[in-house]
Formats: structure tokens, C-alpha cells, sequence
């Protein structure tokens, strides 16, 4: 029965070592597709083929070049592999790419493959012996420590059978590539097909693709349709995660897209300049990795200048391992847990490799515990946990899933407080109440007349954008952190106090009171009562005066009388003029004419030409 899942196989060695000679004896198709590569019969860019197990899985296969001028095209072949054959000549041995492949490899922590002696036909017995302990040496200590070694000839044929069944067994136990929902597919060749137009190939993870989706190129942003997909030169509606996929694309030329790009659903990628990683240095490495050297970052199938940023120490030894943040010269798609190679431009070697940790950092201060500590945690899987800890003002749950592309089932095990569709960190959440208790604290014993803080002076005092101050302030009503009495924020247990300011507020209604219907002005009365603009405030907020204007105001008792005269006039009449209100009322025509526009604004009275009527 056919396994369903989906693998990629690739070739690592030196040049001349047959692994394009391999795959033609293993597939019947000839990897070298470039004229130059014929003439020369030297592999110079990536190439591909496929092939059927005997279980019946059909597996692809990447074949890289193995000259030292190509290491860039090689490092471009070697995303998304599953498992890998690295081909060693038996009558040349361990040659110098040999070794810096076998580095890659591990680097990029492969840990299922297959050592392929070639041309055993050329060698004796005896040789071919010492060759194979030179082999088992060498891997020794690396990813594919203890991987078979099968002698192979491709013009007698031996090894053919037991190098096919030696890759179906590693398969066999290998977990199938997830879909994570959020396709990646990272294009390592793009060409022009004649009635067909754009087509790209790569290596498809993290999702499926199917016929007539709509894509984003990232970096870039362009958008995309799939016209057509290939799975093994063959026609397929949907491409699983884990395969070599050939996309023709509608919406895009062929000078429109390179190596490096990737393809996505719209919104799910995006490209960054910064990243943060584990590295480990080569023991191999000619010097150690010193803070702020510039090298080349490779990691999928793209290529960038980048500058290292040692989060700890001045330098890393070779063989050493430490936490680096990479300002990158471009921005490129990449995400967590992918894997990288770092390389000296010239003389070109590898240096060092590793693993992304966060594709969307901020910048670190250098020598900052906490920062590693995050890390730490972030590899160790706390992805979400610790993307949440960016956000001390809150991230709204969707967002948040976005950056990190984690499944939404993880909010519900974050150390969080959720309010509606906002998330804020356990501990932020913590500092935010706290910080809203101290400013509420101090307002209260500034102005004790004052019911609450205002809102939007709240939200400036605690640095929260509006868009999450809504939620803030119900989490802290939830909480029981805070009251909102009046349309204000005010610490639960927070009362105005007029007896505080003496015995200004009971002269001040007192004298309202003598004249309810004229009252005096509100600047007179405070004049004559040494009342204060605080205790006014406290009065109508408590409801003792009515403020009908900024200097007009009536007691709670007066103004029920007023409006119930306003109402009694209108329903005589049909209509109330500031003239006969005023004669009413026995007042000035300034108090009446404030009552009813207060009357107009609170919508009891609607005004129409000089008279009112009721609403």
C-alpha cells in the first residue's frame, strides 16, 4: 500500500563524486538540464527528479552541485529535506566539499540519510575497506552519525537495490511533513513556459496548495494565482506539504519573482530584517564569530547579507554555541524553527549555522538577561507565550496568531488575561492595574471633589492605544480594580466629600435656593459663598445644582419646577417662547434663555423659528 505523505530526498559531495550520475541510474531521469552543465559535465545549478520506492512511495530528489564556486546553489537545494545522500567517490575518499556538505548537513540538523560509495567499480577490495572507515570516522560526531555506508556502482549496477531499500526503510519511520494551514512554498527556480507563461519550483511546507488559490509573494507583496500544479511531472489540483511542487502562476512575469521569494496565502507571511537564532560555530571554523561581522545568512532558499549581533560576550569560539540577533541588508519570508547557514563571503566558507527563534524581534540591548531568558523559552516551544510578551499594552488574539501562526488552540493555555478579543500578558495585566490603581490614588488626593478621572486621561497616564482602552478599562471594572461613576474612573471605594471643603457647598445651594427660579449668577455666588469651582463640580455631579450654562445654574428642586413649567406652557399653547417663560418664571431673560437651550441639547424641547416645542 502506498504510504501517503510526501518526501524530499538530496545529494550532497564533492564534485565528480557521480551524484548526478546517481540519480540517473536510481531514476532514469538526468538531473542536468543546463546546456552548459551537458558541455561541461559538471553540476552547476539545482536539479530534479523522482523516484518510486518499493513501497510504493514516489519520493523527490534535489541534486546539488558539488564544486566549491556553486556552494550557493547547493545551500538553495538543501531546504526542506527529509533525508539526504551524501555521495563519496571510492577511489578519491573525503575530499574538501565532502566535508563542508557533511557540515551543512549537520548544521542544518538532518539526521536521516545514507553514505553512497560511488564507483566502487574502480577500486579493490582492500581500498574500498579503508575508504569506509575513513567514511565512518568522518560522520562520526555529525547528524548522520551511524548512517549506512553502501558501495554503489553506477555501470555494474551493485548497490542499486540495497541503497533503494536502505532510503525506504529511513523513510518508512519518518514523520510525515504537518499542515500547519499557512503554505510556504520558497521558489528555488523560476522559467517561462511556452503557452503556459510563469512556472516555479520548490519545495512546499507547512500546507497545501491547490489549482485557482490566490498567493502573496513575499518579500514584495505581489499577488499571484495558481493556474496549474505538478507533483513528478505529473498534473494535481492539490499539493500536500512535503513535496517538490512546479506552480504555473497567473498575475506574475517571469522578472517579477527569483530564488529566495516565497509563496503564501495573503497575510500569513511576512517579511522581516531582523531575526533572532541559536547558533552553534564550527570547530572547523577558521576564526570565532566575532560581534558585528558581516556575513551571508542562508536560510530556505534565499541568500542575504547580514550583520551578526552577539546578544552575549565580545565573540564566539569555534565549536562554540550562543544567541545572536541578524540585521539583515533585505528584507526576506522566513519563519521560526527554520533552519540557517551562516557563510564567510570571501574566501567563501561556512562558518557557522543554526536555527531562527523569532523572525519578528525587536532590538535587544546587548548583555540583557531577560533576553535570553525569552529565548530560551521561546525554543524550548513557548512561542506564543513569549510573542504575547512584546505586547505589555495588550494584542488582540488574532493578531497575535498571525505573528506567531500558532493554532488557536494555545490562547486558552496562555498565562494570560483575555478580555473580549484582547490578550494581555499575566504580568502586564498585573502592571497595567497596578499602575491604574497609584494614578487613580494620586487623583483622588489632588481632587477629592472630583467623582473620577476622566477616560482619555486615564489611557494617556497608563500609555494604552484606544484601540485597547475599551477592553483595559471592562478588565479593571471586571476585576473589581476600578468604578465608573459618571461616565469617569475612580477607585471603588473613592466617595466626594463636600464636608471637606468647609462650609462653602451648603451656603452656595442655599443662596441658589433663595431665588430658585432667578438664581444669581454662578460666578456671583461663588464670590459671595467662597465656594470653590471644585465644590460647583461636586454639586452638579452629585446632583444637588443643575449647570444649565457656564454661569447659570439652578438647584435639583428648581429646575424639576422649571421644566414641569415649560412642559405646562407647551401643552397650553402648543409652544414656548423665551418671553413667556420669563414672565413665568418672574427671572432675567439670561437664566431663561440658558434653561431652554439646555432643554434643546438634553432633547426635551426642540426649537422652531423664535418659540419651542416638545420632542
Amino acid at each position: 500500500m502506498t504510504k501517503e505523505s510526501n518526501y524530499v530526498i538530496g545529494t550532497a559531495g564533492h564534485i565528480d563524486h557521480g551524484k548526478s550520475t546517481l540519480i540517473t541510474a536510481l531514476t532514469g531521469i538526468d538531473p542536468d538540464r543546463l546546456a552548459e552543465e551537458k558541455r561541461r559535465g559538471m553540476t552547476i545549478d539545482l536539479g530534479f527528479a523522482h523516484l518510486r520506492l518499493p513501497s510504493g512511495l514516489e519520493v523527490g530528489i534535489v541534486d546539488v552541485p558539488g564544486h566549491a564556486r556553486f556552494i550557493r546553489n547547493m545551500l538553495a537545494g538543501t531546504h526542506g529535506l527529509d533525508a539526504v545522500m551524501l555521495v563519496i567517490a571510492a577511489d578519491e575518499g573525503v575530499m574538501p566539499q565532502t566535508r563542508e556538505h557533511l557540515e551543512i548537513i549537520d548544521l542544518l540538523d538532518v539526521r536521516r540519510g545514507v553514505v553512497v560509495l560511488s564507483k566502487v567499480d574502480l577500486v579493490d577490495p582492500d581500498w574500498l575497506s579503508l575508504v569506509k572507515s575513513e567514511v565512518v570516522e568522518t560522520i562520526a560526531g555529525t547528524s548522520l552519525q551511524g548512517a549506512p555506508v553502501i558501495p554503489f556502482s553506477a555501470v555494474s549496477g551493485e548497490g542499486k537495490a540495497e541503497l533503494v531499500a536502505a532510503l525506504d526503510a529511513l523513510l518508512d519511520v519518518a514523520a510525515s511533513r504537518p499542515d500547519l494551514g499557512r503554505p510556504r512554498l520558497p521558489i528555488d527556480r523560476v522559467f517561462t513556459m511556452s503557452g503556459f507563461g510563469t512556472v516555479v519550483t520548490g519545495t512546499l511546507v507547512d500546507g497545501t496548495l491547490t489549482v485557482g488559490q490566490e498567493l502573496e509573494v513575499v518579500p514584495g507583496g505581489r499577488m499571484a494565482r495558481v493556474r496549474g500544479l505538478q507533483q513528478h511531472s505529473r498534473k494535481v489540483e492539490t499539493a500536500s506539504p512535503g513535496s517538490r511542487v512546479a506552480a504555473n502562476l497567473a498575475g506574475v512575469e517571469r522578472d517579477q519573482l527569483a530564488r529566495g521569494d516565497v509563496l503564501g496565502r495573503p497575510g500569513t507571511l511576512t517579511a522581516t530584517r531582523r531575526v533572532d537564532a541559536t547558533i552553534r560555530v564550527l570547530a572547523s571554523a577558521p576564526h570565532a564569530l566575532r560581534h558585528g561581522i558581516e556575513l551571508l545568512l542562508h536560510t530556505g532558499t534565499a541568500e542575504v547579507g547580514c550583520r551578526v549581533i552577539l546578544l552575549e560576550g565580545d565573540e564566539i569560539a569555534a565549536g562554540g554555541q550562543g544567541w545572536v540577533q541578524l540585521y539583515l541588508e533585505r528584507p526576506i519570508a522566513a519563519a521560526g524553527q527554520d533552519r540557517f547557514i551562516l557563510r564567510v563571503p570571501s574566501p567563501s566558507a561556512t562558518i557557522a549555522g543554526g536555527r531562527l527563534v523569532d523572525v519578528n524581534p525587536r532590538k535587544h540591548s546587548r548583555h540583557d538577561s531577560t533576553v535570553r531568558e525569552s529565548l530560551e523559552r521561546r525554543a524550548a516551544g513557548e512561542v506564543l507565550q513569549e510573542e504575547l510578551r512584546k505586547y505589555p499594552r495588550g494584542v488582540a488574539a488574532a493578531a497575535l496568531l498571525k505573528a506567531t501562526l500558532a493554532p488557536e488552540a494555545d490562547v486558552a493555555a496562555l498565562k494570560a488575561r483575555r478580555i473580549g478579543e484582547w490578550l494581555f500578558d499575566s504580568a502586564a495585566w498585573q502592571s497595567i492595574s497596578d499602575h491604574a490603581t497609584r494614578e487613580l490614588e494620586a487623583y483622588h488626593a489632588a481632587h477629592p471633589l472630583r467623582a473620577g478621572m476622566a477616560r482619555e486621561e486615564l489611557r494617556s497616564k497608563l500609555g494604552v492605544p484606544p484601540a485597547s482602552f475599551p477592553w483595559v478599562v471592562q478588565g479593571l471594572l471586571e476585576d473589581g480594580r476600578v468604578a465608573e461613576p459618571d461616565g469617569a474612573v475612580a477607585l471603588p471605594g473613592h466617595r466626594v466629600q463636600l464636608d471637606a471643603d468647609g462650609a462653602a457647598a451648603g451656603p452656595l445651594v442655599e443662596l441658589l435656593a433663595r431665588s430658585p427660579l432667578a438664581p444669581p449668577s454662578l460666578s456671583d455666588a461663588i464670590r459671595q459663598t467662597g465656594a470653590s469651582a471644585e465644590v460647583v463640580r461636586a454639586l452638579a455631579q452629585r446632583g444637588d445644582i443643575v449647570r444649565v450654562g457656564d454661569d447659570i445654574a439652578f438647584t435639583k428642586d428648581a429646575y424639576a419646577t422649571a421644566v414641569a413649567m415649560v412642559r405646562e406652557i407647551i401643552s397650553e399653547s402648543g409652544s414656548i417662547t423665551v418671553a413667556q417663560l420669563r414672565d413665568r418664571m418672574g427671572a432675567s431673560r439670561r437664566p431663561v434663555l440658558a434653561l431652554l437651550e439646555h432643554l434643546d441639547a438634553e432633547r426635551v424641547t426642540r426649537r422652531v423659528g423664535d418659540a419651542r416645542v416638545l420632542r
